[in-house]
Formats: C-alpha cells, structure tokens, sequence
C-alpha cells in the first residue's frame, strides 16, 4: 500500500469523524428543543391545555331569556309572547343549501315570500343563531319535517318565543316592535359590552318602548354546559345557569283611552297625546295612520316594507313625537303671558281691531282670520276670539329674541325627555338661529307672523301637550313619561317611577289667573270652540289654532275646495280639564284638517268626555278591542 493511499484514508476518516460529530451536536440540540418544548406544554402550560381538553368535551349551550311584557295602566297586556315551531337552516351544516331547501318544500309549504325573507335574512345573518325560514308550524310540518330530518343536514326544527301585540296599529308607536337582530345591532352590543348576553337570541327592540326599554325586557342569558362526545353530540347535562327573565313594564297609558282617541280621529291623519299635568304621565298617545307591529316580529317582506316606507301617508313616522308643525294660535296664551309678565300689556288693556296690522312704513297687511276685524279686543278676548291682530302688534313690541327666551322656559324648541327614542325638538327661531342657520339678518315681517305661531316657529304635540301641562299646574315642567311601574321578575315587586320635575316658571298668580280666564272664554258663548264645550259636566280651558300650510298672496282668500287635500291647513287644539284642578292635558293635531275648532277641538272633547266621565262616542263599540286596530 503506497503512501499515498494511507493519507486518503485518514483523511476521509477525519471527515468522518467530523461529520459525525456535526450530526451529534445537531441530534443533541433537537432533543433538548423536544425536551424544552415538552416541558413547556407539559408543565408550564398544563393548566391551559388541560382546560383546552375540557372544553373540547364540554359545550356551554345559551338560553335565551323571556322578554318582559308590557301592560297598560289597568294591566290590560299590550305585549305578550307566546311559543310556536319554527323550521331554521344552519347554512354551515348544509352540504348544498338549494338541495336542501327544494327538499324541505317537498314536505312542508314555503311560499316565494318565505323564501325571499329567508334570503334577506341569510345576507344580514349576524352569527348568532339560526336562519329562520318558517315560523309557527303546524302539528303536521312539525312530524313530517322530525320524520325526515336524516336526510336534511343543517335543517332544525325549535320551539320559540314569539312576540304578539294584541293593541295592533293603535298601540304600533307606542309599543313598538322587536325584530331580527342584523349587523347593526351586533355592532352596537359589541360598543356597548352586552354582545355576550344577546347569544342564543335572536331578536332586539327596534322602535317604541321595545327599543327604549330593551336593556330591561330582554332579561339575562342562561347557559347549559352540556358534556359532548367526538362528534359534538350531546351526551348529558353538567349544570345549568338558568335565564333570568325580562323586566316588565306598566303604564301610565290606559288602553280604553287610547281606543276612543284612536276611533274620534277617524280617517283623518295627524296625532294626539294627552298628560296627567301633575306626573308627566302619558294617558293616551295617538299617532295616525299606524301599522301593524306584529309583521315585524318574523321580518316583514320587502314588498310590505317598501309600501310602509314609500305610502306619503307616512305611518312609520310618530307624528307625535317627530311630526312637526306651526302652532299656530295655539301659542297665543303663552304669548299673552309673556306680554303681562314683561310689562307689555295689562289686562284691561285693549285696542279696536281693524282687520289687519301693517309695520310702520309699510303697506303690506298681516291680515286677522276675520277680515273686518274683531272691534274692541281685551287680553282675555283676544285668547277667546283668537284674535291675530293684537299679536301681531304683541310681536313686535316684545321682539324675537324676547319671544324666543320666554318660550323656551316652557319646553318649546328643544326635547320634552320622554322615555321614546327619536324625539325632535322642533324649532324656535331667534335672531342667532337664523343667521347662524341662514347666515341672513332677521326681518321684521317675521316677528309679526311669529307672534301668531307661524313662519319658522315648528312643534310637536308633544310640546305642545307639555306646555299646556305647564299651564295648567302652575308652571313647573315635569318630563312626560310612558312607564309608571318596573316589575322586577325574582320578586314580583312592581317599582313606580317618580316624576321628573323640573323648577317651576316664575309667572304672577295674577296674570296666569288672566290667561287661564281667556282659555276658558274659547268654550264659553263668543269663544272659537263653544260648540265643542256645550254640555259638557266639567269645564274646560282650551285654545284652537289653524296652521297655514301653503302661503296665500296679499288680499285673497283661503279656499279649501281649490286646494289639494295635502295643502288644507292644519286644525290644532290645546286645553286641560276640570279648569279648577286639572287632571289631563290634550294637544290635538289634524294634518290637513281644516279648522282647529270644527275638528281637533271635537277630537280632544270625545277624549276629555271619556276619561273624566266615563262616556264613550256614540257609534263607538264597546270593548278595547273594537277600538283598536
């Protein structure tokens, strides 16, 4: 063997021997990787993994609490629930969704409107239950559906609550509604940190008491935590945290009430709400036309929902909290008001009014409702008669700005704070509102229109119902409220909710005695509203008002017959009874009704008759039922 080959050899032996030797530190580092890693699953992280492993072998299954009822002040129900079947998809159980929804109108009935709703529903699914595709299912779709349910995957038939609204329309805008939970309300639980206690349901208020009230009808969610097998099925209850059911609401509102404002409204459009003036209590609130509340309750179809919204009678829309309007002479006593508490009038002061009122160089008439004018005119003859000409010539010695700080203590132009959401606070102008909305100069034609409620002046009924409350008690503003009571569903207990009052008005006795004397002159022989006090077994105060709803140009009259319905003007009335100790205050507003005195002022009588002497309409059945809907 030569030299050279004796050096070959050792020197692959020394690469050998080195690569072996790479190759045992590499093993060596792996183990001690294994050996951490192990240590660190097995010892560090055992607690975690250990509680991974239970929760692969148990499922915490939510249920979804009883939603709180709602009772009107006689504890008539004016929200309920009830349990049926429904038929839902679990689209990620179900291999192919059309298969199985062709297969499933083999057996049971679904309709292209069912469908549709399915559809819409699957494109808003939030994640937190089941798609419903059919509710209150027969005895027989329940069996044939349970018979077949192999071969449907992802296709479940539940037992559910459901929400039923006895009052329909009359109550729609009271009550309210609830609805399918969508992507919007997920993303409001989410803000608000109540996403957890809304898993397993599958509704949420969505207008109404039902919205504003939700946090305490919904109630708390209960869990099952159920042990499962490899397939997730269950295999036997561990524990339970039962639900906790909803709170329930009762009212100040009274059912029977509402049905007589409901049936002397007629066809005729517009709203009405009457206040207990002590409490703030809702007794009665009417807003026309309504719609039925229990078609939302399963997700109303599309072509429903596109009349509901497209109809210009507009009934979504609570008139009386977000219809706004002039007042028109229904602000003439707080106005009066103002004029005794600034030092402008007296009351024995007066002036002959001769038909019309012109500002000093100008030729342009503000012309009276009565055109030859009212002759000689008092403060208590001018709330009677409703005379313009002594407000328009009030206006303007008090100014905008005067007017505007004074009617602002008595709740116009900004929130009542009722217990609703989507209250307008109308508008009450002033001088900074219109340069700042406008960025124009105030004028003086202006003030003089608005010292009869007109031009840019807009108020709800409600308002205007809080206003008149203010003038019946004395002067202190208290919140109108819809619940009385909370019934809290461990105890039993029902909470009242004490008024909330604000600080009163300071008004001289004397001069809000005036006033309240010319309310009480519009019911009586000469007044615009005689005819709707005549009989009565109790006195009341009121005041009408007619708002112009289209401009008329200078020295022509008003005819309704030449105008759209839609262009009829407003018929407003206000007023409180017994005049001596008030116990219910009224706004009333027609759209398009014409004449406050031939038409709101009956409305609020019929209403005023009922709750004070018991005495229903005549053609008005008997029973709360015939007077609903």
């Amino acid at each position: 063997m030569s030299l050279a080959l004796l050096k070959n050899l050792e020197r692959e032996l020394s690469n050998f021997r080195g690569r072996l030797l790479v190759a045992m530190v590499f093993v060596g580092l792996l183990a001690l990787v294994l050996l951490a890693r192990a240590y660190y699953l097995q010892v560090v992280r055992h607690d975690y993994y250990v509680e991974r492993a239970e929760n692969n072998r148990i499922s915490l299954v939510p249920t979804a609490p009883d939603r709180g009822l709602i009772y009107d002040r006689k504890d008539r129900v004016l929200a309920e629930n009830y349990s049926a079947y429904t038929v839902e998809v679990i689209p990620a159980r179900t291999p192919d969704l059309e298969a199985t929804l062709t297969e499933v109108g083999k057996l049971i009935e679904i309709t292209p409107g069912q469908l549709r709703r399915f559809r819409r529903l699957l494109a808003e699914s939030s994640g937190l239950g089941a798609t419903l595709l059919k509710s209150k299912l027969t005895d027989e779709e329940v069996a044939v559906l349970a018979a077949n349910r192999y071969r449907l995957p992802g296709i479940e038939v539940k037992a559910r609550l459901f929400r039923n609204y006895p009052a329909g329309p009359g109550m729609a805008h009271v009550v309210g509604y609830i609805g399918r939970i969508n992507d919007r309300d997920l993303q409001a639980l989410r803000e608000s940190g109540r996403e957890q206690n809304y898993r397993g349901s599958v509704h949420i208020g969505k207008t109404g008491l039902e919205q504003s009230y939700e946090a305490m009808l919904h109630g708390r969610t209960g869990f099952d935590q159920m042990e499962t097998d490899a397939n997730g099925h269950a295999v036997r209850l561990l524990s339970r945290v039962p639900p906790v059911p909803g709170k329930d609401l009762r009212l100040h509102l009274d059912l029977e009430l509402q049905a007589v404002a409901e049936h002397v409204f007629g066809d005729f459009l517009g709203g009405l709400v009457a206040l207990d003036p002590e409490t703030g209590g809702v007794l009665a609130m009417v807003s026309k036309p309504g719609f039925d509340p229990n078609q939302f309750v399963d997700g109303v179809d599309p072509e429903t929902w596109k009349s509901l919204n497209e109809s210009p009678d507009r009934p979504m829309v609570n008139r009386v909290l977000r219809g706004v309007y002039p007042p028109a002479s229904t602000l003439k006593p707080l106005l009066a008001l103002a004029g005794l508490e600034m030092g402008l009038r007296r009351a024995e002061d007066s002036f002959r009014d001769p038909g019309y009122f012109t500002l000093p160089g100008s030729s342009h008439r503000f012309r009276n409702w009565r055109r030859e004018g009212h002759g000689v005119v008092d403060l208590r003859r001018s709330i009677a008669v409703s005379c313009d000409t002594y407000y328009y010539r009030l206006a303007v010695e008090m100014g905008i700005d005067r007017m505007h700080d004074y009617l602002k203590q008595f709740g116009l132009g900004e929130r009542t704070g009722i217990d609703l959401v989507g209250e307008s606070p109308g508008l009450l102008p002033s001088r900074e509102w219109k340069m700042r909305r406008w960025n124009k100069p105030w004028l003086p034609a202006e003030t003089v229109i608005a010292g009869i409620g007109q031009g840019y002046h807009l108020t709800t009924p409600l308002q205007l119902a809080g206003m008149t409350a203010m003038l019946a008690n004395g002067g202190y503003r208290v919140e109108p409220r819809l619940v009385q009571a909370i019934r809290d569903p461990a105890s039993g207990v029902w909470t009242e909710r004490p008024p909330v009052r604000h600080a009163a008005v300071p008004i001289n006795a004397d001069h809000l005695a005036v006033v309240r004397e010319g309310m009480l002159d519009v019911m009586r022989p000469g007044g615009t509203a005689v005819a709707s006090a005549a009989g009565a077994s109790y006195t009341i105060a009121g005041k009408t008002g007619t708002a112009q709803v289209v401009g008329i140009r200078q020295g022509a009259l008003y005819d309704a017959s030449q105008l759209d319905r839609r262009h009829h003007n407003h018929a407003l009335f206000i007023g409180y009874a017994p005049a001596e100790r008030p116990r219910i205050a009224i706004a009333v507003m027609v759209e398009n009704g014409g004449s406050g005195s031939g038409v709101a002022a009956p409305i609020a009588r019929a209403v005023l008759d009922f709750y004070l002497t018991g005495k229903r309409p005549a053609n008005m059945k008997t029973g709360v039922e015939d007077g609903m809907g």
